[in-house]
């Protein structure tokens, strides 16, 4: 049964897509989600490979049981809408992608995003076959008693595909079978976000990168903007940076951070 709670997340978190571009952070756990909510975030989005690190696995090793006990916790944690990284359903099958947006959803997830790349086999899903998941992701999607945010992901440019053409059909199809949000992990130009955003009519989010800025991304037409595991990898950089030191200079100095957990986490 869906809580008032649920159903308020959903409601703000469609809201968001039809108002001003957004950035929509991806916590790893619960602490640095709460983070990210007195922060200022209005919305959170887990990572799979955030969320395999926490396990001490590298990404595509989560399981659907894994991944719905993390969103449930980030949703537990914070007042933020969380959508979850449902990386490619889970299996194969039309039927394992619903199935993850119905684990998302009893979760506490209130959006999520199914991929067209196939980690066992690793190849991009034929077309008909990627769409066909989508499709049974949207059912699912529009069998829940609340706004449920579907985002379908053309994952060309980050397996080695770099034709725009190809992502724009991808992401026209995905459209067509009823997602609410368009993605192309790894666009890298302005130009091809251009192209893209211009070439869909539902929002697109954008992985952000170091060299990009966000009132380009917004000037190009993406609606949402995500950072994957980039903060993920910003805070492990930082800590083995620190231990390196101690170990290797017996260097303390990184040691003096005062973080205003009281602050944070004061409500």
């Amino acid at each position: 049964m869906t809580s008032d709670r649920q159903a308020s997340k959903a409601a703000a978190f469609r809201a968001l897509h039809g108002g001003e571009p957004f950035v929509i952070p991806n916590p790893w756990d619960a602490g640095s989600a709460r983070v990210l909510e007195a922060l200022g975030f209005r919305a959170l989005a887990t990572t799979s490979s955030g969320l395999a690190f926490t396990l001490g696995r590298l990404d595509g090793s989560v399981t659907l049981d894994e991944m719905a006990a993390h969103a449930g916790a980030l949703d537990r944690a914070t007042d933020l809408p969380v959508s979850a990284d449902l990386e490619n359903g889970y299996g194969a099958d039309p039927e394992q992608a619903a199935t993850a947006i119905r684990r998302a959803a009893e979760a506490g997830a209130v959006g999520g995003s199914i991929e067209d790349f196939d980690r066992d086999e690793r190849r991009l899903y034929p077309l008909d076959q990627a769409t066909a998941r989508i499709v049974a992701a949207v059912e699912a999607a529009r069998g829940l008693p609340f706004p449920f945010m579907l985002t379908a992901r053309a994952e060309n440019h980050i397996r080695g595909n770099t034709d725009t053409q190809d992502t724009i059909r991808r992401l026209q199809a995905f459209e067509e079978a009823g997602a609410d949000v368009l993605y192309a992990p790894g666009l890298e130009t302005i130009d091809d976000i251009r192209t893209v955003c211009g070439s869909v009519g539902k929002p697109v989010n954008v992985l952000a990168g170091p060299a990009m800025r966000l009132a380009e991304l917004v000037d190009a037409g993406v609606r949402r903007v995500s950072v994957g595991g980039a903060l993920t990898w910003t805070a492990v950089m930082a800590f083995a940076d620190a231990a390196t030191a101690l170990r290797d200079d017996g260097d303390l100095s990184a040691l003096d951070a005062d973080v205003p957990l009281a602050e944070w986490f004061g409500r």
